[in-house]
């Protein structure tokens, strides 16, 4: 291509030659024209633009401003270009080229060769026509992306059109449905759809016609073989260039596996509730009826049993009979109606503890029918077909039992109800033994509190002639050695009598029979008789009290208080032995009376505190002190039962106060 820009007048072909370079200088396409070594000898200002810059024609390469790359992003040499090829070929086509400008952004051309023939003895150039197809690419690189992304999707992808005609249909569409691409284009989309829910396309077809999107739609859909499929829809509109509705996307998900996780999940939530309210059950009951009732209920409903039921391995004199304990979802007339199970094929491996026996069909096990005189199931027995048995075996080994369930259907018991039956049963056992070694406690206590009962009573007879019989002795003028002598027996023999006194009580509050005969009384007048009786009876200590001389009425036992007043006082007493002082007080506020007793002797540590109401408990370091254990016990009961609280606050080597409060009484009328 010449341009011929001569001064003079020109011709007609060179006023064309020039008016045709101006027309190319202005298209907005860019072009160019180089000679074969790739020197630039035209461009125009489009391709200027292209390059970012204006290049000096006979000088710069046409590719002087960019990097040159293959389609697959290899480095291109300039030499094995299309530019450069199409110089050397005799009828080049069009070429892609990928370029890299100065400023670092990359652009796919088209590039279209046209050879120029060179006039005589002028070397031949070519024309280059440059057509930026970025745009272009990058669409069809997203769309190729899409494509792919659609078809790998393990969703199904459904497109339609406002007459609800299926469009495009992916591989995910497929696996979910069944059905191929080609057995569903161009057909309608409700044979996907239940015959029941047959009216959700049209609710969703006017939500597509208003524009809406319907999210996480969660709905049942048929697969090609005629099973339901839950699945979970999100819908969108489709629309063209113009913005207007021409179709639905729909994308469903399978969810079969997620509602199944999410039922096994409330499921598995639902057995560890029931199976943590069967170990509490049993751990904080100890009666067997309740215990084994709660396992025979539990594991009748956790496996979907009709009937359960625990059976004692009890034998009768025939040595074949079990005794029914508890029974579930069954009235106890239908079993014992028909006669206790006996030691027959199917029931022997539980009852020996050889193991678990379940079956879908217990009818066709082989095991089965064998024994007169039924040969299988009386008439009139519950129908089981699906059967489960599980001993229940004590830690000492023994086969305590077994845990029967039943069902009319075949096939409902699994592995896993296997193990749950086991575990309870397991749980059961173990209350078993506890409640057994509960009942053997029980009995053994029972009687130890009627030795004690009985031994206290009798004893008491004998003490009472002997302290008679003292008491006269005393009265005949004994004197000296005989009159010392006599009086220590008579103290002795009413320490003992106080003691029994004491075991008699304990036995009584066992029994329930410790009975109380109240009365309205001043406390504080109760208290100064028996502190007046500790001056003079008692000296080795001071009793301080500051008697401040107002009533403190009470509703009470009178003897009993007293006897409570004395034996905290006694036990100051005692365990004070290098003080010399007891103080003792009493008020009363906010509708209670309450009466204290400290002392400066051995004191208890926070252990000993906890432990001294205890029946029979002895503070280490006590034992060369009298006494049975019994006294602060007895108090105990005695304030507890009259709504009252004692207690004990003590520092070890610095002493005690034992304090009780018991409700204020109205002064009785005059």
């Amino acid at each position: 291509m010449r341009f011929n820009t001569a001064s003079g007048p020109a011709s007609a072909s060179e006023k064309n030659d020039i008016h045709f370079g101006k027309l190319v200088k202005g298209l907005p396409v860019p072009i160019f024209t180089c000679n074969k070594k790739g020197i630039l000898t035209f461009y125009n200002e489009a391709a200027a633009r292209l390059w970012g810059d204006e290049p000096r024609t006979g000088k710069d390469t046409w590719h002087h401003a960019w990097q040159l790359f293959y389609p697959g992003g290899q480095t291109m040499p300039p030499e094995n270009s299309p530019v450069m090829k199409a110089l050397k070929e005799p009828e080049p086509g069009p070429a892609e080229l990928i370029v890299k400008g100065r400023d670092g952004r990359i652009r796919h051309l088209q590039v279209y060769p046209a050879l120029i023939a060179g006039a005589e003895h002028e070397e031949a150039t070519a024309s280059f026509t440059l057509i930026d197809v970025s745009g272009q690419k990058s669409g069809e690189e997203k769309q190729a992306m899409l494509s792919a992304i659609v078809e790998s999707s393990d969703d199904a992808i459904i497109s339609k059109d406002l007459n609800g005609m299926i469009m495009s249909w992916n591989k995910g569409a497929q696996k979910i449905f069944g059905y191929r691409e080609e057995e569903v284009l161009g057909k309608h989309i409700s044979i996907l759809i239940p015959e029941a829910l047959q009216d959700e396309e049209e609710r969703i077809i006017s939500s597509i016609r208003a524009g809406k999107r319907i999210d996480h739609f969660q709905t049942m859909r048929l697969h090609k073989e005629g099973y339901e499929i839950p699945i979970s829809l999100t819908i969108s509109p489709i629309k063209d260039p113009s913005g207007k509705i021409t179709g639905a996307s729909k994308i469903a998900r399978d969810v079969s596996e997620r509602l199944h996780a999410t039922k096994m999940i409330e499921q598995t939530a639902r057995r560890l509730e029931l199976l943590y309210d069967i170990g509490r059950t049993i751990s904080e009951k100890l009666d067997v009826q309740a215990v084994l009732q709660r396992v025979t209920d539990a594991t009748t409903h956790i496996t979907g049993a009709a009937y359960g039921a625990f059976f004692y391995n009890t034998v009768n004199e025939q040595g074949e009979s079990f005794m029914l304990y508890t029974l579930s979802g069954a009235n106890r007339s239908d079993f014992e109606k028909l006669g206790m199970p006996r030691n027959t094929e199917v029931f022997h491996p539980t009852f020996s503890g050889e193991g678990i026996v379940r079956s879908d069909d217990i009818t066709q096990d082989s095991r089965y029918g064998h024994n007169p005189p039924y040969f299988g199931k009386p008439e009139g027995h519950l129908p089981v077909v699906s059967y489960l048995a599980v001993p229940v075996v004590s830690v000492s080994g023994e086969v305590i039992g077994g845990l029967f369930l039943g069902h009319p259907q075949p096939g409902i018991f699994s592995e896993e109800h296997e193990d749950i039956v086991s575990s309870i049963a397991s749980q059961a056992a173990a209350a078993l033994d506890n409640s057994r070694l509960f009942e053997e406690l029980k009995s053994v206590s029972a009687k130890k509190d009627e030795f004690i009962a009985l031994a206290s009573h009798e004893l008491k007879t004998p003490l009472t002639s002997i302290k008679g019989y003292l008491q006269i002795l005393n009265r005949s003028n004994q004197e000296g050695i005989s009159k010392l002598f006599i009086d220590k027996l008579i103290n002795q023999v009413e320490k003992l009598n106080v003691l029994i006194t004491d075991l008699l009580d304990v036995s009584k509050i066992e029994a329930g029979k410790l009975r109380f005969h109240c009365e309205t009384f001043d406390l504080r007048q109760l208290l100064r008789d028996n502190l007046d009786t500790f001056h003079h009876t008692v000296q080795s200590h001071r009793i301080v009290y500051d008697d401040k001389g107002d009533a403190v009425w009470i509703n009470a036992d009178r003897q009993r208080i007293e006897q409570v007043i004395i034996n905290l006082v006694t036990n100051a007493i005692k365990y004070s032995p290098h003080a010399d002082k007891i103080y003792v007080s009493l008020q009363d506020s906010e509708g209670r009376a309450a009466l204290a007793v400290r002392d400066e002797g051995i004191g208890l540590n926070e252990d000993q505190q906890k432990k001294i109401f205890t029946r029979f408990y002895r503070a280490e370091g006590t034992n060369d002190i009298p006494g049975l254990g019994l006294g602060l016990y007895l108090s105990k009961e005695i304030i507890d039962r009259h709504h009252g609280h004692l207690t004990v606050s003590s520092i070890p080597g610095k002493g005690s106060v034992f304090q009780f409060t018991l409700p204020l009484a109205a002064a009785p009328a005059e």
